[in-house]
């Protein structure tokens, strides 16, 4: 559908969105916005308000107007931009303007900025850094602890400011096949325990590094991604942080998502429906291969786990339950009375608290086979910088756990029954897997992760130019590793092997590949879509010809790496590479894929 026809489309729902409202809701109607929402809308391009729950049905019709915030108590708290609140208003629902979040506190209570220490090794996080300081401890914690901490740019907000995220690992620079954890804070802006956690968290695990076994075992065995701030511009907007973006946008819906397709969501703007921002942690993402990750919210305090945008349960919904249950009955240990005991005494399905669509849990789970969780750590959004050391203390060791449960489950090595190299296949769990719930091996170490709750199961591993295989009968337990390593046998030996793209920054991809076991030189051809040709026997490419049928060459010879250069970021390049035997004819192609690094 082209642009036009999918704004029409959008245009058309709210029409019959809003006349179902009309007929369907009774109450005190109130047909133009309030004085003190216009004015709070003018300063934070957002309103924070309260409605009666009428049903469960109706709101999930309302989660793709306004973005709701919580369900407590039979009230509905939600956020609206001014579009948002106009078409809101339409159905004559009554409601309660309330003080937004981010302007409870007072400059005293929020701290910001004082930071007091000499030295970064001494920090006690007691108060919120302001965006320069944030700036200085990212960049310090790369700079302090070079082998086992990098420094990313996942991208720039509207604004300008950075996405940042360290990893830590033992293998800082490359992956040597090892799960790979993302932890990540402040989608919503206004929401900054979890900012100021992740901070202690990142400091806490390089200081302790050779120091904590634990924690250095954590570090050799795991690859840790940590992200404080999704939002800065919300964070940091003045006078006080919001929860929408520079645009007024809910980070949090703007996803794709599983059950309400690629804009589940009505955006400002229809023909750039997806922010900067989700574009490049979906990118990250898709470069990274996350196995694990939890994003951290505030505004209650309870584990959410998926879906929030379906009924119907996950395949390894005992899996959740299980790992839900560990974070907040350790919580429960080292925390105070009271505390994370919402709902479930301190879980929930998503759906069944109340449901949303386009957010990044279900994106990551879905179409990225990341098991990704909402962590809500605070009922206070921003609470008193005095009091940060406290959600710390408690919710530290729950931090610790949810990493460690990466490494849990099945998991090992798929590669090559002839050539022994490291091979990219899906892998499968017969009879159990549903809505996604597989995963893959990644290149270029072969592993693949599994994380999954106790039983016996039926494992099929497929690859493209291999023939399938099932193992039987294997059997995981809870907080405990199964160790399968799987050959495939190649359907075609002729072809190259490990054939690998890495996306090195915003204009260079690294080609990686084995040769076959006659040691033929190889043909390498990319494209901008993922549409090939095959190249004609008898016929010797070089760079810049056409493959006929799709794709242009980039290499022929007989080297294992490329270099591909001059390229756009943000931009997915697709790769096919022949063996080129006797006589110039070619066997099946190996394929993969990379998208450049934001500018």
């Amino acid at each position: 559908m082209d642009k036009k026809g999918t704004f029409m489309k959008t245009k058309f729902f709210y029409v019959i969105v809003i006349l179902i409202f009309t007929l369907s809701f009774t109450g005190k109607a109130q047909t133009g916005k309030s004085l003190s929402a216009d004015s709070i809308l003018r300063v934070n391009g957002e309103v924070y308000f309260k409605f009666d729950l009428l049903d469960h049905i109706k709101l999930d019709t309302l989660t793709r107007i306004i973005s709701i915030d919580n369900v407590k108590d039979g009230e509905v708290f939600a956020y609206a931009n001014r579009q948002e609140l106009d078409t809101f208003l339409r159905l004559q629902l009554g409601y309660i303007v309330l003080p937004a979040p981010g302007s409870l506190l007072s400059d005293q209570e929020r701290n910001l900025g004082n930071w007091t220490k000499d030295n970064m090794d001494l920090t006690i996080w007691n108060f919120y850094p302001t965006y320069d300081q944030y700036l200085t401890f990212m960049s310090g914690f790369a700079s302090s602890f070079p082998t086992i901490c990098r420094l990313d740019t996942i991208g720039t907000t509207i604004q300008g400011r950075l996405l940042l995220a360290v990893k830590i690992s033992d293998s800082v620079n490359y992956d040597r096949g090892v799960p790979q954890v993302f932890f990540s804070s402040s989608i919503h802006g206004d929401e900054t325990t979890g900012y100021v956690l992740m901070m202690h968290l990142i400091d806490t695990l390089l200081n302790s590094y050779g120091n904590s076994t634990r924690l250095t075992n954590m570090i050799n065995n795991t690859a840790i991604f940590i992200c404080p701030l999704a939002n800065p511009d919300g964070t940091f907007k003045t006078p006080n942080p919001v929860r929408y973006n520079a645009n007024t946008v809910d980070l949090n819906r703007n996803y794709p998502d599983p059950a309400g397709g690629n804009y589940p969501v009505n955006p400002p703007d229809p023909f750039n429906p997806w922010q900067p921002e989700t574009m490049a942690f979906m990118k990250y993402a898709g470069y990274q291969h996350f196995n694990l990750a939890m994003n951290f919210h505030g505004g209650a305090e309870v584990v959410n786990y998926p879906w929030d945008c379906w009924s119907r349960l996950t395949a390894d919904d005992s899996w959740w339950q299980f790992v839900s249950r560990e974070y907040a009955d350790t919580v429960h240990v080292y925390g105070p009375a009271g505390y994370f005991d919402y709902l479930n005494n301190g879980i929930t399905n998503g759906y069944a608290w109340y449901s949303i669509l386009g957010g990044r849990q279900d994106h990551h789970n879905y179409f990225k086979h990341t098991r990704e969780v909402t962590l809500e750590i605070s009922d206070t959004k921003n609470p008193a910088a005095t009091t940060l050391l406290n959600y710390w203390k408690w919710n530290k060791r729950s931090f610790l756990n949810y990493i460690e449960q990466a490494g849990y489950g099945i998991n090992g090595k798929v590669y090559d029954s002839v050539t022994n190299a490291p091979i990219a296949a899906k892998v499968f769990i017969n009879g159990f897997d549903t809505d996604s719930s597989h995963v893959y091996s990644s290149l270029p170490s072969g592993w693949y992760f599994r994380m999954i709750d106790a039983g016996t199961k039926n494992l099929t591993f497929t690859a493209p130019g291999y023939y399938s295989r099932t193992i039987n009968n294997v059997t995981a337990a809870r907080k405990a590793v199964t160790r399968l390593n799987v050959k495939l046998r190649p359907i075609d030996i002729n072809f190259p092997r490990s054939f690998n793209a890495t996306s090195i920054n915003a204009n260079l991809i690294q080609l990686l590949w084995s040769k076959n076991g006659s040691n033929d030189p190889v043909l390498i051809a990319f494209n901008t879509i993922n549409s090939f040709g095959t190249p004609t026997n008898g016929i010797t490419y070089s760079f810049g010809m056409n493959i006929p049928g799709g794709g242009l060459v980039l290499y022929n010879g007989t080297n294992l790496t490329l270099d591909h250069s001059m390229l756009n970021p943000g931009t997915t390049y697709y790769y096919r590479a022949w063996s080129v035997m006797s006589g110039n004819t070619y066997s099946n192609p190996a394929a993969t894929s990379a998208t450049t690094k934001c500018g």
